[in-house]
């Protein structure tokens, strides 16, 4: 199939199992940036349900187009910060890095972000994933018979990801000041995915900034929690060779560079 093709086959798929969107989907230009959107929306509100080898087939093959389309960015490329030998940033799209494993900062039903293209990490990381990941976490959480606590960690393979594994930690969520238990379920979050990480001979790693944005968690303390738990834990991580501290925004740049002793070096990946 051309790539138009594979769109609207996937969307006409999409609505027969969920034909209540059929009248809002009517709505969407036949331009084909809205027709992808659509599709990333569609893909975004569909409950965990059966999963057909035909779809299957065509949303891989589309999602690998794009993966390639974006370039992968090898995590053992990234250069290392002086003094801290086995820690990097980068700043950029993780769902473009190829690491063992990329951390997504999850919700407690564990199941992905259901608001069509949000801009949160869960829903890029998902969208990118393909709806196996959705899956995977259903079948995940149904076994563990209620939400995910704050501060743990679970291992989902990676689909359609450059990653090979999706690491999925529920961070707290900030209502005003910040208490001492919100830096320790913060700091369980980065002491969790690296535990688990050794466990399963992973060797390079790279972290989102856990319960920024959406969780309002402020970032220059998120991110000194992060480096503080991340250094110590290390110190005891016999596979784990390999993280890397993954940024968007330019001020979560500017702080990590800072706490890094880092200057302000050029490009999207900063060797400190």
């Amino acid at each position: 199939m051309e790539r138009r093709e594979q769109i609207e086959y996937l969307i006409g798929r999409l609505l027969e199992e969920i034909p209540q969107f059929k009248t809002q989907a009517a709505a969407f230009p036949s331009e084909y940036p809205a027709r992808r959107r659509l599709l990333r929306s569609l893909m975004n509100l569909r409950p965990p349900l059966p999963l057909d080898t035909d779809f299957l087939r065509v949303q891989d093959e589309l999602l690998a187009a794009e993966r390639e389309e974006r370039g992968a960015v090898d995590a053992d490329s990234l250069p290392t910060v002086p003094g801290y030998p086995k820690l990097a940033l980068w700043q950029g799209d993780i769902t473009r890095l190829r690491a063992d494993a990329i951390v997504n900062a999850a919700n407690s039903a564990l199941l992905g972000c259901f608001v069509p293209c949000h801009g949160c990490i869960d829903n890029a990381i998902h969208s990118a994933a393909g709806l196996q990941l959705r899956e995977e976490c259903r079948e995940l959480m149904a076994a563990q018979g209620h939400e995910e606590p704050n501060g743990r960690a679970k291992l989902t393979g990676g689909y359609n990801l450059p990653a090979k594994y999706v690491l999925h930690t529920v961070g707290p969520v900030i209502r005003g000041q910040v208490t001492a238990r919100d830096r320790e379920e913060l700091a369980s979050c980065y002491r969790s995915c690296l535990e688990l990480a050794e466990e399963h001979g992973l060797e390079s790693i790279a972290f989102c900034c856990i319960s920024t944005g959406e969780f309002h968690f402020p970032n220059r303390e998120a991110a000194q929690i992060a480096v503080g738990t991340v250094t110590e834990a290390l110190q005891d991580m016999k596979s784990v060779k390999r993280v890397i501290f993954n940024v968007f925004q330019d001020r979560d740049r500017k702080i990590y560079a800072d706490l890094l002793g880092g200057g302000a070096a050029g490009g999207a990946a900063l060797g400190l």
